[in-house]
């Protein structure tokens, strides 16, 4: 296998194969705070994915996520000298949706623990300039400020400056993390890693077929930081702590690749990748591995997201005797069968002047993805703002709809397609 083979079916082992039921759980979260404070049930509006996720640099295996919920300004009076309030008001509201999963307060975040993934929701209030105001419930109570928008612009920025390697860089670096438990939070590597490519426009053109030296030339880089408590995040400039020094871990990552640059040269395979897999465990692919690929894309490598505006979706279930809307059979905790027509629909659109629609279906399951039928694919709308389907297999499938105006993504909304 080449460089380029290798670290391509590397990344592609490191993509998050639980990103639907993920993107599910923000969604019913979301779904029902909007239900409480704003009686409409979108499932994407007044939401924000923060931390990794937002990034786009979480990797498989990711366990704790990150959401901002924005409170409607009218609710500041009721909760501006009770942010404890505030968190038990959200707390007891996501216990309607799941009342069976272990929810708990935990200082200025209302934690939701899921089976294989954790998600800490933080009610926000927006200010002036896309910051907010977060609850913190020590002592007497406190409103403190973040600026998460800055920060992910900041980063998606940098990214399509560098040719998409810092995401890239950022996920491995993930890896390696994993692979030899180091004490680093994802917000630092990705500070680390931004300021590294940064500095290293020779990277800009660099794509798979460089990616040994790029990791090589990194963990040279930080292992001649100097040791120091903390970092300033891009975008926000807030503070990000160093839990432990990392140098030495990174000098021994250093010498790995540059090990596994040199077998490689030599014609041993094996040897090479037993090196990279020192550094970055078994994601990274066997000389004689042959890796799946997938279809998927995201919106967000193909426009701007500035979710302004409202879209619902529900979709018409049919069978020759008779019509049914999916929502109702979500609410019932029921699912379709197979072999029905599904029309989608998007409605209820408060967007002023000329916009496109377009799709994703995603289906999930194992037979989905044994017979490689998981799609994925952006699809574009044929005018009438509706998608037609038909249920063919088992499985957690979900359909997105997004709504583009002037080449920025205005509204966005998800639906579960459940199949038995």
């Amino acid at each position: 296998m080449t460089i380029h083979s290798d670290f391509k079916s590397f990344l592609i082992n490191l993509q998050i194969k639980e990103a639907g039921q993920i993107s599910s759980r923000y969604g019913s979260i979301t779904r029902r705070l909007n239900m409480h404070f704003r009686d409409t049930e979108s499932r994407t509006s007044h939401s924000l994915q923060v931390g990794s996720y937002g990034r786009y640099t979480g990797i498989d295996g990711i366990s704790d996520l990150d959401m901002l919920y924005i409170m409607p300004s009218t609710s500041w009076d009721l909760y501006k000298n009770d942010q404890s309030g505030l968190l038990d008001a959200c707390k007891e509201q996501i216990r309607k949706t799941y009342p069976s999963t272990e929810i708990k307060k935990d200082r200025n975040v209302v934690v939701v623990r899921f089976a294989k993934f954790l998600i800490e929701v933080v009610p926000v209030f927006e200010q002036v300039g896309k910051k907010y105001k977060y609850p913190d419930t020590y002592k007497d109570g406190s409103w403190k400020i973040c600026d998460p928008n800055a920060e992910m612009k900041a980063f998606k920025d940098k990214n399509s400056e560098r040719n998409n390697n810092l995401r890239a860089l950022a996920r491995m670096v993930r890896a390696w993390r994993n692979r030899n438990n180091i004490e680093m939070s994802g917000f630092l590597i990705d500070t680390l890693c931004y300021r590294f490519i940064t500095d290293n426009e020779g990277f800009d053109k660099s794509s798979y077929g460089k990616y040994d030296i790029l990791v090589r030339d990194f963990f040279e880089f930080l292992s001649n930081e100097p040791v120091q408590s903390f970092y300033f995040a891009p975008g926000s400039n807030s503070k990000v702590k160093v839990k432990k020094n990392f140098q030495s871990n990174a000098e021994t990552a250093k010498e790995a690749c540059d090990n596994a640059i040199s077998t490689r040269q030599e014609q041993k395979e094996s040897m090479c990748t037993l090196h990279y897999r020192s550094v970055f465990g078994n994601k990274f692919p066997n000389a004689i591995t042959v890796t799946k690929t997938t279809t998927e894309e995201f919106i967000q490598d193909k426009y701007t997201l500035n979710l302004k505006h409202r879209i619902s979706l529900d979709c018409e279930i049919k069978n020759d005797s008779m019509t049914r809307f999916l929502s109702r059979l979500l609410n019932a905790k029921q699912k379709i069968s197979q072999e029905r027509q599904l029309k989608f629909i998007a409605n209820n659109i408060d967007i002023i002047g000329e916009f496109k629609v377009e799709w994703k279906i995603l289906n999930q399951g194992k037979f989905a993805e044994d017979n490689h039928k998981t799609r994925g694919e952006i699809l574009d709308d044929d005018g009438s703002k509706t998608r037609n389907e038909r249920s063919k297999f088992n499985g957690e499938h979900l359909v997105e709809c997004y709504a583009i105006q002037n080449d920025v993504v205005v509204a966005r909304e998800i639906i579960e397609v459940p199949i038995a």
